[in-house]
């Protein structure tokens, strides 16, 4: 008895949309223990390394955003912002600020080694390290009167919060 191509294509196929579908449930069942949940869905649901995922696989994914977002921001205050600058205190203060940012990718460097070592007290304080470089560079502009925190890098620093708010939770889920 000959098993029939359409028969295991068919096969194939479901297996393959079960798999979807669990690691959809992963996907949500992890990001409920973050405080950013919409923020983590897309960012998982966006990379296309995610459905093969476990929940350690999902919470290095969320680094790599992290990472990614720390670099380019450092290359943005340098490139864009450091350039244009005429006064040196704010020159001097924005890169600081790069310096800040790229410490913070190191820091999420840092966390993938720990990750996969299973520290996961490491690889939490490494996150909160990157989570708090951008208040330093927040810091500096409001020791200096008469500066102004610019709004892109305010903005950008918000967002490295909730991505590294949204590892944290996954590390409390891996470290149970």
């Amino acid at each position: 008895m000959a098993t029939s191509p359409f028969f295991i294509l068919i096969l194939i196929l479901s297996s393959a949309l079960l798999s979807v579908k669990s690691n959809t449930t992963t996907i949500e069942t992890t990001c409920k223990t973050t405080n950013y949940y919409d923020l983590c869905v897309s960012a998982l649901k966006s990379d296309p390394r995610s459905p093969t995922a476990d929940t350690k696989g999902l919470a290095a994914i969320m680094v790599g955003v992290g990472m990614a977002n720390a670099t380019a921001t450092a290359t943005y205050i340098t490139g864009n912002l450091t350039a244009a600058a005429k006064d040196t205190v704010l020159k001097k203060a924005l890169r600081d600020c790069s310096d800040k940012y790229a410490l913070a990718a190191d820091s999420l460097r840092l966390t993938i080694q720990d990750l996969d070592d299973e520290a996961y007290d490491y690889a939490y304080m490494h996150v909160l390290a990157a989570q708090d470089y951008p208040n330093v560079c927040r810091n500096i502009f409001r020791r200096v009167k008469g500066l102004v925190y610019p709004a892109e890098i305010s903005r950008r620093e918000m967002s490295l919060r909730s991505i590294c708010g949204v590892v944290s939770g996954i590390l409390d889920r891996l470290a149970e």
